[in-house]
């Protein structure tokens, strides 16, 4: 097959095919992470029991017993579960489902200064994250064709502290990749509607959207859409300088509302499912609840900073906050909390997206020139549950966010919830445990935060993978297949 010029030539298949030869000459090829071995009775090889445990029935007194990776009990506490290794809860301390970040940028391999598998997935297992899917761009191939999938695959599985599953990149010239991408286990593809931030991942115009989403419809792919509108931005105030006023200014809320709108229409036409990446302009709210009133296969996720933080507490330089679509302000971050609680957004997610701090510009505190990124996924958990314990909001929801909600919609069905059949993912939660976030001693690979000296409620005390503590030193992490 000739390749399609307009693909970039950091991902075309020959080059990445030499990548794979060089790394497997250097690492050699690692063995698939085996399945513990059965056991020869009918013991348990975990059992956690404690007053608070989260179940799809609510929080309550239970024992959860896992075997062979899996929840195989939950029974009244008092039953008298045995097993290999048992965990007392504490009085103060609720035992969640572990959660489920389904967007991530690992950023390995090709830009591993930025981040990588080893740094991410320690910071994930620290905040309670027990499944990351990491997202096609920032790394160099870009995920946009089998081999490129391969090389990802191939240096994630010896680093993962976490399960890690993969989403494929669309853009133009790699419409014919989709579908060997799709057999290949990806969990969806991802688009953006305007620049991406790097060259080697260009946007998708309307038209090449709607032939995209035709060819997904036809295999029960999702597309997940970075929304954002080109030529609104291109007409915006462009962004320069150390003021955050004129940054927010440069992404103004109408080119997002217009991107989102063009990828209702163009699924209404195409019947494809559709997903819209971190939500941040809350007018959009009512043509999204038209559109699911519609029938049309669309979900949304939004994420802590659009949340918890706002324009206005931004100080100017301060280029840390720096990220697209922007932080807007207080009234809009109101307004996007009740658009998760009625369901029109229906899950959190971190995007993690770190860099090197020289791309941040932290020394001129030029917005125009940063790097627009927050990296999070550590501190998901204890972001959202802060703002929400102060907005009356349970922590039973906020898990529903986190867990079962994504993973229901990128078809996870082994994650997100503790029940029998689940994979033993558990996290060990201190809901009013206060601490002050310290960006050193975060796991992500570059020391830089917006929350950093912000005090925050609930501290991740242990997280289990498939029924085993992780240590943070034995990467005991799976990669993942869409079902």
């Amino acid at each position: 097959m000739t390749q399609d010029p307009r693909l970039s030539p950091l991902n075309s298949p020959g080059r990445v095919r030499e990548q794979i030869a060089e790394y497997v000459a250097q690492h050699g090829r690692p063995e698939p992470a085996a399945d513990s071995p059965a056991r020869a009775d009918d013991g348990l090889d975990l059992v956690v029991r404690g007053a608070q445990v989260l179940t799809p029935a609510g929080v309550g007194a239970f024992e959860v017993g896992v075997r062979d990776g899996r929840i195989v009990a939950v029974e009244p506490l008092g039953a008298g579960l045995v097993g290999d290794t048992v965990r007392e809860l504490a009085d103060d301390e609720v035992l969640l489902p572990g959660l489920v970040d389904a967007h991530v940028h690992v950023n390995e391999p090709g830009r591993t200064q930025w981040e990588g598998f080893a740094t991410a997935t320690r910071a994930a297992a620290a905040g309670g994250v027990t499944t990351i899917l990491d997202m096609p761009l920032n790394s160099i191939p870009s995920t946009v064709n089998a081999q490129a999938l391969e090389f990802k695959q191939l240096v994630a599985a010896p680093q993962a502290f976490v399960d890690v599953g993969f989403w494929g990149g669309a853009v133009p010239g790699n419409r014919t990749d989709l579908r060997e991408l799709h057999e290949a286990g990806v969990f969806g593809f991802k688009c953006f509607l305007l620049h991406s931030g790097v060259d080697e991942f260009p946007p998708l115009d309307a038209d090449e959207l709607e032939d995209y989403l035709t060819g997904l419809a036809e295999v029960g792919g999702m597309m997940i859409v970075h929304a954002e509108d080109n030529l609104s931005i291109d007409r915006a105030p462009q962004a320069g300088g150390a003021a955050y006023s004129r940054f927010l200014a440069s992404r103004p809320r109408g080119a997002e509302n217009l991107a989102i709108a063009t990828v209702i229409e163009r699924a209404r036409w195409t019947g494809a499912k559709v997903h819209i990446l971190h939500l941040s302009s809350s007018d959009a709210l009512p043509m999204i609840r038209s559109a699911k009133a519609d029938g049309i296969d669309l979900s949304v996720e939004t994420c802590p900073h659009y949340l918890t933080l706002a324009a206005e507490g931004i100080p100017d330089g301060a280029t840390a906050y720096k990220c697209c679509p922007p932080i807007r302000e207080g009234h809009n971050s109101d307004a996007l909390w009740e658009g998760l609680l009625d369901g029109t957004i229906d899950y959190i997610a971190s995007d993690h997206s770190p860099s090197t701090l020289d791309l941040k510009e932290l020394e001129s505190g030029d917005f125009g020139a940063a790097w627009g990124g927050i990296a999070s996924v550590q501190l998901t958990l204890p972001v959202i549950w802060t703002a929400a314990r102060e907005r009356g909001i349970d922590l039973a929801r906020v898990a529903h966010w986190m867990a079962a909600a994504p993973a229901q919609r990128v078809g996870l069905s082994d994650k997100g919830s503790i029940e029998v059949g689940r994979d033993g993912d558990l996290a060990v939660f201190a809901p009013e445990e206060s601490f002050t976030v310290k960006v050193a001693e975060l796991h992500h690979r570059n020391p830089l935060s917006p929350y950093d000296g912000k005090q925050l409620f609930g501290r991740v005390r242990s997280t289990y993978l498939r029924g085993t503590e992780v240590d943070f030193e034995t990467p005991a992490g799976r990669l993942l297949r869409r079902a």
